[in-house]
């Protein structure tokens, strides 16, 4: 079964989200976007979700997770939780 690693970044809107994104891909850190900007309780670590697999999470960012390349920030997602930046950072 496929397994994967991956960081996000939450917030409330999808112009907050592409504002993010933008700072991201002019050189920002995702890791300090995510500290500073997202709603998600992973933020203190990054953004790190940790490991995990197939349908373990809601079915917007599942199928993101496992259909984007690993290292390029996707998004945004939008979710039942809000707008989501997403980077795959391993698949196995």
């Amino acid at each position: 079964m496929a397994r994967a690693e991956a960081r996000h970044i939450l917030v409330d809107s999808e112009e907050k989200c592409l504002e993010l994104k933008k700072e991201i891909e002019n050189g920002a850190k995702f890791e300090t976007v995510a500290q500073a900007h997202s709603q998600c309780p992973s933020s203190r670590d990054g953004g790190n979700l940790g490991e995990f697999g197939p349908g373990q999470m809601v079915p917007e960012f599942d199928k993101a997770v496992f259909s984007s390349d690993v290292g390029v920030v996707v998004g945004p997602i939008k979710t039942q939780f809000g707008y989501h930046l997403l980077e795959v950072t391993k698949r196995v």
